[in-house]
């Protein structure tokens, strides 16, 4: 049954707005009316259909970190033996955001009218990726949705954790260095300029390295605004340039090859890879479809190629530890355990177990990086004042020579 937002008037003449159940809106507003209420705008739920047939609201009902929450309740709820429509309702009841209420309702009634529980959840593919509906649909196929959601969770609070991590580590390099960038633009095009202008005006030449920042601070002064616009208009470019798949596999590419960035990136890529097909092939989900899904998670286009081409190979017959062998870019680690569990009939214990470790050895080279950056970009900005401070002072010692 479909569901309606609705705002009405009570007999005390106060708003009141909410969810109501009907099969159309005529329905809706006569449900309303048998509640006392005077209906004001009865609204369907969709707000607005995607081109893609799905669920398209003003922004994401679910945050990252709300969606497995959500999926651990739902899990929790269907373990219990509480049947689908009515985990929905207890969920859709609990939820605090007008636009969660709203999506609930809607899953509910898709499902209330007989479609499957995955299918459902494609009515709205920005909020549930297609990772997330493979892995309903093979929970309900099995028979076991309870379990696999509770692995599904498990999953994102995971993927979640690690990329928290990294983006924790890489934090404070970032922070420290735009605030040694601001303090360096300041002194260079206000204080220096201040300061050796009194100097200036002599008839004694001034040291190098203060005529220098002055040279520096007048360019900066000069063209620094031309110069922040060129830098904004090709990082528009760039990005615009990266929309083009060949474009951005070449850069995919050379970044793998970095020495410190490239194996931090490969080895952020390849944990998520196994992970997804780790959990993919434990829900019971085919392991080509499996194969698909996962390289789809890869950010790194030239990766994602690489593993898309491992598809085929294992399409044609070809064991998926020789398929990924096959592909450098991929840490050997995962072919190792893939052999692991194909030999033993356990590929989703051993893929978690690789995607596990690929995981820790991501978070310690990001904690090695952010180490080592810290102390040099400190260093750095220590020697960038130092040697404004110094243009400064210089002239005021030369010029206390003089007096003597």
């Amino acid at each position: 049954m479909p569901a309606f937002t609705y705002e009405a008037l009570d007999a005390a003449g106060k708003t009141r707005k909410g969810l109501v159940e009907a099969d159309t809106p005529k329905a809706a507003r006569s449900a309303l009316r048998g509640q006392g209420l005077t209906p004001l705008t009865v609204e369907s739920v969709v707000v607005a259909q995607a081109e893609t047939g799905g669920l398209s609201l003003r922004r994401k009902a679910f945050s990252a970190s709300g969606l497995t929450v959500w999926t651990r309740q739902l899990a929790g709820l269907v373990a219990a033996g509480l049947p689908l429509e009515r985990a929905l309702s207890a969920l859709a009841d609990e939820a605090d955001e007008p636009r969660q209420r709203e999506l609930i309702a809607h899953l509910k009634s898709e499902v209330n009218a007989g479609q499957p529980f995955a299918r459902a959840l494609a009515s709205a593919p920005r909020e549930f990726d297609d990772i997330y509906r493979a892995v309903v649909a093979a929970g309900e196929a099995s028979g076991a949705l309870g379990p696999v959601l509770e692995r599904l969770a498990d999953d994102l609070e995971e993927r979640q954790a690690l990329k928290a991590k990294v983006i924790g580590a890489m934090l404070y390099p970032a922070i420290v260095s735009v605030i040694a960038l601001v303090i360096v633009t300041f002194l260079v095009t206000y204080v220096v300029p201040q300061v050796a202008s009194v100097f200036a005006t002599g008839k004694r030449t001034l040291p190098a390295l203060t005529s220098f920042m002055l040279g520096l601070s007048a360019f900066v002064r000069a063209w620094g605004l031309y110069l922040l616009v060129l830098a904004l208009a090709g990082a528009t470019g760039f990005a615009y340039a990266l929309r083009a798949e060949p474009f951005r596999r070449r850069v995919d590419a050379t970044l793998l090859t970095l020495p410190l960035a490239g194996k931090l990136v490969r080895g952020y890529n390849a944990a998520r890879f196994a992970g997804t097909l780790a959990m993919l092939a434990g829900a019971g989900v085919p392991i080509l479809k499996a194969l698909q899904a996962a390289a789809e998670t890869l950010g790194n286009r030239a990766m994602r190629a690489d593993a898309l081409d491992a598809l085929v190979q294992v399409r044609e017959g070809a064991p998926l530890a020789s398929a990924l062998a096959a592909k450098k870019r991929f840490p050997g680690l995962i072919a190792m355990f893939a052999r692991l569990g194909e030999q033993t009939g356990q590929l989703p214990v051993m893929l978690d177990r690789a995607a596990r470790q690929l995981g820790g050895e991501v978070q310690r080279r990001a904690l090695a990086l952010a180490t080592l950056l810290e102390p040099l970009l400190i260093v750095a900005m220590g020697v960038a004042v130092m040697l404004i401070v110094l243009s400064v002072l210089l002239p005021i010692i030369q010029l206390n020579t003089w007096v003597k």
